[in-house]
């Protein structure tokens, strides 16, 4: 880690003395965070909707992604611990260690998504510099394998040197690159097609893609940052910083990096003659818009700076599955991880087919998760964590053995609604499953998790190092 900065483990509350991220570095992380090529490459995918239908889940979906967020992010700053840290309270101090497994390979996959879509900048590079084999040409394998292994080395390594102080500095100037790209593309795009034009085109009725599966895409997508907020907000010095500002960097950026991925793609589209979801990716589009190798640089440079959050988020994920591990060994193990499921694209051959189906992932697990961790701090808690308890074996979050038997119930109660309701005609066509699914999983968890929370726990004064924190 960087000299002289200490990285707080997942039991340790964060004080006052720790706290360094203020308003505005909050929201420049978050806005970094989003401007990246996954919300490009998003943005691309809903592009099967239709352009008024795709901004419709774009300005739904992803401001409820973020008030979820929000919430958690608050969580976060009072108790002064990482998302899976405060996931001990409502699962068990055992019981965590299920979210938090699952929860580190969501952020490989997001990791290994984003290396993938770096990879395929890298191999427009490569083609423009030295003539190599990029996406699409025969023999583009080892091009995509190089440019998976140069990623993850240099993020691997941002991300257990640096820290969380070097990633906010690093997310704050790969972020400003990324806006000038897109402001570059923007204006090429718009020189050559007309915003009307855009915004009447229509994708082929065979690949339309229904409401309800463009909110659950957007949703999924918005939701992976969420066991991410916490292990940053627990840094922040005040209430909104940890809260308002995060909404405003993640909604700003991920609306307009949707955007810019949305019309990129309906722009080759137009350019083309053909509508292929598969080449949604931003090096397939500025390669089919002449943008040049200094545009591919930049598109490395913001991936992999993003990475290093998903990495940290990871590395954080597995302390609380092994407390004693140092954090600088967890984040190179989860870089190591990272590096061979990056891979993966390449052997299943289509780039798209995997991205949905983690996306699937992320709704049927973390969407009942976050309704049960929610419910249990403002409504069953009243936002009382004694985080004095978090690791003490038989006290007030050992439950049965380590485990809340009741919280593990509601979650496999969400996953089988998520589940059910993934098949109906009606729920795809409209609101989606996976808020349906939060919905049904708070409702049940409000109803048997009462059970395992003492009332005399309600009626202490808790004090943690943490909420002497200026609120």
């Amino acid at each position: 880690m960087s000299e002289g900065v200490k990285e707080y483990s997942v039991e340790e509350a964060v004080p006052q003395e720790g706290r360094h991220y203020g308003f505005w570095e909050m929201v420049a992380t978050w806005i970094g965070a989003n401007a990246n090529t996954s919300s490009w490459y998003t943005g691309g995918v809903v592009a099967a909707m239709g352009f008024s239908g795709a901004i419709a889940v774009i300005l739904i979906a992803n401001p409820i992604a973020y008030v979820i967020m929000a919430l958690i992010g608050y969580m976060g700053y009072k108790v002064g611990t990482t998302t899976m840290g405060l996931a001990r309270v409502p699962f068990g101090i055992k019981g965590s260690i299920l979210p938090s497994v699952l929860n580190m390979t969501q952020f490989i996959g997001w990791c290994a998504s984003n290396t993938f879509i770096a990879a395929i900048a890298m191999s427009f590079l490569f083609n423009q510099l030295w003539g190599w084999p990029a996406l699409g040409m025969e023999g583009s394998w080892w091009t995509l394998a190089l440019g998976v292994l140069i990623c993850c080395t240099l993020q691997g390594w941002m991300a257990a040197v640096g820290g969380s102080r070097s990633i906010k500095v690093a997310e704050n100037i790969a972020a400003t690159l990324l806006v000038i790209l897109t402001i570059w593309e923007t204006v090429v795009i718009l020189q050559h097609w007309p915003l009307i034009d855009i915004m009447a085109w229509k994708a082929p009725l065979e690949l339309h893609m229904p409401f309800g599966v463009g909110m659950d895409v957007m949703a999924a997508f918005s939701l992976g940052w969420v066991p991410a907020i916490a292990e940053f907000t627990r840094y922040t010095k005040n209430k909104v910083s940890s809260t308002v500002a995060p909404m405003i960097g993640a909604n700003v950026a991920l609306f307009w990096f949707a955007v810019v991925g949305l019309i990129g793609v309906i722009a080759t589209t137009m350019a083309t003659g053909q509508f292929d979801p598969n080449t949604s990716d931003p090096s397939s589009i500025m390669g089919q818009l002449g943008l040049g190798w200094v545009a591919f640089l930049v598109l490395i440079l913001a991936t992999v700076t993003t990475n290093c959050v998903n990495i940290y988020a990871a590395g954080m994920s597995s302390v609380n599955i092994w407390p004693k591990m140092p954090v600088f060994k967890s984040l190179w193990i989860v870089a190591i991880l990272c590096t061979f499921v990056s891979l993966v694209p390449i052997v299943i051959g289509s780039f798209l087919d995997a991205f949905m189906g983690f996306l699937g992932y992320v709704g049927l697990i973390f969407a009942p998760l976050f309704a049960i961790m929610i419910v249990d701090f403002y409504i069953l808690r009243k936002q009382k964590y004694d985080w004095s308890q978090a690791a003490k074996v038989n006290g007030k979050y050992w439950y049965n053995n380590g485990i809340n038997w009741r919280a593990i119930a509601a979650w496999v109660i969400g996953v089988i609604a998520y589940v059910i309701l993934k098949n109906s005609v009606f729920i795809m066509g409209t609101i989606g499953a996976i808020y349906s699914t939060l919905i049904v999983t708070a409702i049940v968890y409000w109803l048997i998790g009462r059970g395992a929370i003492d009332p005399a726990e309600l009626a202490e004064d808790i004090s943690t190092p943490s909420t002497s924190v200026t609120e």
